[in-house]
């Protein structure tokens, strides 16, 4: 029930993204960025020094500081340490206990939340279950979500098509979000794509994020 010990593997480049049936675009009036489950528990099941993360933590900082300069919200969500089992839920047989170690809560320093980002306790898969993400959402008057993060097929997907099932567009940064595996996180992306949400490079999403008045290249 424990976490899986990762592989280093290497993330999908722009020619190896799936097509998209949609051609929608984020735009920095209309956009959040999500950076999801970045605490040391997770993150620490992947080989430090190696892919994915040595692509993923620089994109997903890319994306943060791009957010950051056009007014674009960011939210962080993160799980709870020390959940009783009524907490856990079913996620419990699955996973076991989860974060065990108080220091293991924290997200990673290389992201860590600056002021006026948002933190958020997460519960689920999906980032919008037992949260306010979808309120928060309502009131920036904003249907967008920019999606980074781990696990790619499992909280990101769920978190993706949640959002389209409660309309907003989804976004998922297909080199900022990291999976067990090479063949999961290709998965995540193809479904994604086909389904709920478009997959993109964090560098053209982080130039869609630009807002208009920026001279950000």
């Amino acid at each position: 029930m424990a976490l899986p010990a990762i592989a280093p593997y290497r993330v999908p480049t722009e020619d190896e993204l799936p097509a998209n049936r949609v051609a929608w675009r984020p735009a920095p009036e209309r956009a959040v960025l999500l950076i999801h489950d970045m605490e040391r528990h997770f993150v620490n099941a992947f080989p430090a020094g190696r892919e994915p993360l040595t692509e993923i933590v620089p994109n997903i900082r890319l994306l943060r500081e791009r957010a950051r300069a056009s007014g674009v919200p960011v939210v962080y969500c993160a799980q709870p340490g020390g959940q009783t089992p009524e907490q856990r839920g079913l996620q419990l047989e699955w996973w076991g206990p989860g974060v065990a170690d108080p220091a293991q809560e924290a997200i990673i320093d290389e992201l860590a939340p600056e002021d006026g980002d948002v933190l958020m306790t997460k519960w689920r898969y999906s980032a919008f279950q037992r949260t306010d993400l979808r309120a928060m959402l309502r009131g920036w008057n904003r249907d967008q979500l920019v999606i980074t993060g781990i696990y790619a097929h499992i909280g990101c997907l769920m978190t993706a098509a949640e959002a389209f099932q409660q309309e907003v567009q989804a976004f998922l940064a297909a080199d900022a979000v990291a999976d067990f595996s090479l063949e999961e996180h290709r998965m995540a992306l193809s479904y994604a794509a086909k389904r709920c949400a478009v997959v993109d490079t964090s560098r053209r999403l982080a130039r869609s994020l630009v807002a208009p008045e920026s001279d950000v290249a």
